[in-house]
């Protein structure tokens, strides 16, 4: 195992704080914590690893709460080990914190799954981005939305034993996304907020009505918004229009240029700001291998010049990183603070983890990405070991 040196000096940085970037900078990390951030470049301390970063820019460490596998693994059907690979993967992209996501599937599938997440985050493994915890996307979604989800592990709501098909982690966020319109959805919404998850709105075709009692019983948030979920029509106000005109619901998207068009991003920018995106990859098991066919969730998935498509012509997840996410925002003119807003910050406090993770400060843990002028990673920093660089 690579370990970091204990105590790290990060020196001639651009950091980007919550409120502000400041040049010439020194972050001194202790034990994994950020202890000081030093605008005069003067931090110092005994025995700590040094590294000059000749004006790369710091943002804290991208945040994927929605990824379903990389590097030709696929988060389903992994080992613990092809986990820790995704992980390398991820941190080589500035992903510090990811949250594996899985598609619908048989209850012998979730628990195994789940039993190969739990034993790769109990691994002393600290060469990759770290697992925060697991997202299910759906079983409880509308078919009519169904994207490239398999419609016949999907389910509906009418006690609480029928949560009992989703496995959780002894320790972790959990996050699941549904559609609160099917059967017992609302009721849905209210157990699994009360036991601690985050409700995520997605796969819908929800009406007003539906949607106002789902955030009544604590939906807040919206999964890759626009897409899989019924258009927006002027006469006829469903998921996007809401999302749009609600101050306190969040969304995420996938940037990438085809989920969404980059007119679109600029468009959702204006009308929710940065405070209220979170950017996610959405990424499947081809992610990082180019163009080709891929076996994935029993079917045959194409990728021709990064566009995905199963065998109905559907796009089945995307093949991007964070970073490549943050490249596409940034090409839009977003600024180095919105995005560090938008792909750490909004994904660490989705997940009420934002105490320890999603901003450049001291106490915080030292997750950081640090890009050179083109948007590009060159080295990241996870817990305080370095895991990535390529200066």
């Amino acid at each position: 195992m690579n370990r970091s040196p204990e105590n790290l000096l990060l020196r001639n940085a651009n950091v980007v704080l919550s409120n502000r970037t400041i040049t010439h900078a020194t972050i001194l990390v202790e034990e994994g914590v950020i202890t000081s951030i030093d605008p005069s470049g003067a931090a110092e301390i005994a025995g700590a690893g040094t590294l000059d970063l000749d004006g790369l820019t710091v943002l804290p460490g991208f945040i994927d709460v929605h990824i379903h596998g990389a590097a030709g693994v696929d988060v389903m059907e992994a080992t613990p080990e092809d986990l820790q690979e995704v992980s390398k993967y991820l941190a080589s992209r500035g992903v510090t914190g990811w949250l594996p996501t899985f598609v619908p599937a048989s209850d012998e599938n979730y628990s195994s799954a789940v039993a190969a997440v739990s034993k790769s985050m109990q691994s002393a493994d600290c060469t990759g981005a770290r697992i925060l915890g697991l997202h299910y996307e759906g079983p409880f979604v509308n078919s009519a939305q169904c994207g490239a989800l398999h419609t016949e592990y999907f389910k509906t709501y009418s006690r609480r034993e029928d949560l009992d098909s989703l496995p959780v982690l002894e320790r972790g966020a959990r996050m699941i996304t549904l559609a609160p319109e099917v059967s017992g959805g609302v009721e849905l919404v209210r157990e699994l907020n009360s036991r601690g998850w985050t409700v995520s709105i997605g796969h819908t075709r929800a009406d007003l009505e539906v949607l106002n009692d789902a955030f009544s019983a604590g939906a807040r948030h919206m999964t890759h918004f626009m897409n899989a979920m019924s258009p927006l029509h002027h006469r006829s106000p469903g998921p996007i229009a809401w999302g749009l005109s609600r101050d306190d619901v969040s969304v995420d998207l996938i940037a990438d240029g085809i989920h969404l068009d980059p007119y679109m991003l600029r468009l959702l920018l204006k009308v929710k700001g940065a405070a209220g995106i979170s950017l996610i990859s959405d990424a499947i098991a081809a992610a990082g291998k180019g163009d080709g066919d891929y076996r994935i969730w029993g079917e045959t998935i194409s990728v021709k010049n990064g566009r995905t498509a199963n065998a109905s012509g559907s796009i089945a997840g995307s093949v991007i990183s964070m970073s490549d996410a943050v490249r596409l925002m940034l090409s839009l003119g977003v600024s180095h603070l919105d995005v560090a807003q938008m792909a750490s910050t909004n994904p660490a406090r989705l997940l009420g983890l934002d105490r320890i993770y999603g901003s450049v400060e001291t106490g915080k843990r030292a997750d950081l990405v640090a890009l050179d002028q083109a948007g590009d990673v060159k080295l990241t920093v996870v817990d305080g070991h370095v895991t990535h660089n390529r200066q």
